[in-house]
């Protein structure tokens, strides 16, 4: 099978402000992703107003990181007294395309599958599960969370009538390349796949693959080498907003970030 090779992340987020187009750096991107995260826990818990050093501590980055990643969104912040968080979440959402709604489309209703498809944090971060879909009889017709599961047989069509703009795979490996051809087909854009096969698809289409087992083969990794580091394994930090790491935190160990062992082909799709 002929597949495109999945090239490095370019810099593809676009902030419009005033007529003045501000492209957003890949990284940047990814950090705010989990500033966002951050920003919902604060907000969740009532907290009004943060500082950088408050907000980059939480993130896992440095305070003047921080500051020139949000530098991208426009005059942010008073010195001296911080960010308000509702604003801040606002500009942030804004940035990522979230404030516009995505409608989410799943195939694959297994283990994994039906998991996303209960997941609740989707519809409060901008994203709607709208349709399901699967192959095996035992599940299609069944009802999860008020959404019927479908033949994949009409997955193409069903996408165009529901709109989708943002299609799931969770499917095994061999069903990957069908059933991202049929969202192609279909009208979607952009594509989340949790099988590490590399998939053909138009340069148009976004692409993000996210490979589990690689994830905790990096964490193991990081475990050992905070193990060498410190001499015992690192203690956990605030349960609600996460570890603080400092400034030396790479951008895969960012509380709700998207690491660098997961693939991207022409740029990415900020999920929660």
């Amino acid at each position: 099978m002929n597949v495109t090779e999945e090239r490095p992340a370019v810099p593809a987020t676009v902030e419009r402000s005033a007529g003045v187009e501000r492209v957003i750096p890949q990284a940047t991107v990814t950090r705010l992703a989990a500033y966002l995260r951050v920003l919902g826990i604060l907000a969740d818990d009532g907290v009004i107003i943060v500082s950088s050093e408050e907000l980059a501590n939480a993130a896992g980055v440095g305070s003047a990181k921080l500051r020139k990643d949000l530098s991208f969104l426009g005059p942010n912040g008073v010195r001296g007294v911080g960010y308000d968080v509702m604003r801040l979440r606002a500009k942030i959402e804004s940035a990522l395309g979230l404030d516009r709604g995505h409608k989410v489309v799943l195939v694959g209703v297994g283990n994994l599958g039906e998991a996303l498809a209960r997941y609740g944090g989707f519809g409060r971060r901008g994203f709607s599960m709208v349709g399901l879909f699967d192959r095996d009889a035992k599940r299609v017709g069944t009802d999860i969370d008020g959404l019927e599961v479908l033949h994949v047989d009409l997955l193409e069509q069903s996408c165009r009538e529901l709109e989708a703009t943002i299609g799931v795979i969770a499917t095994p490996d061999a069903a990957a390349q069908s059933v991202a051809s049929a969202f192609v087909a279909g009208g979607v854009e952009c594509i989340l796949s949790f099988s590490p096969v590399m998939l053909d698809v138009p340069d148009s289409v976004e692409v993000r693959r996210v490979d589990l087992a690689v994830e905790m083969q990096v964490l193991s990794f990081n475990s050992s080498r905070n193990e060498a580091a410190h001499g015992s394994p690192s203690r956990p930090g605030n349960p609600r907003l996460g570890r603080s790491r400092g400034p030396r935190v790479t951008p895969g160990s960012l509380p709700g970030a998207i690491s660098p062992s997961s693939s991207t082909r022409n740029g990415s799709v900020i999920a929660p």
